[in-house]
């Protein structure tokens, strides 16, 4: 069992939320039922990327990477390629 770092896109403008779970499809679901504080006006969600690391520590430090600027900018690579 690993914990899932996780982006997730608004369609409704667009913002990218970033952040990790150990169960994505709850996670997912929650965000769309306006269950998050931070997301629930700017649903509905789109899970756009994900990762799965094997701790709690190393899934901190790299959602704090992907929330970074650069971290921004490996997610739209990522999104982007082919």
């Amino acid at each position: 069992m690993g914990y899932v770092i996780y982006a997730i896109k608004s369609s409704f403008d667009g913002r990218i939320y970033v952040g990790f779970t150990l169960n994505l499809e709850m996670r997912i679901k929650e965000h769309n039922q306006g269950k998050t504080k931070s997301t629930k006006g700017f649903m509905p969600w789109v899970l756009i990327y994900y990762e799965t690391v094997e701790t709690r520590i190393a899934a901190r430090e790299r959602e704090k990477f992907l929330k970074s600027g650069c971290g921004k900018e490996y997610l739209k690579k990522q999104i982007l390629a082919p």
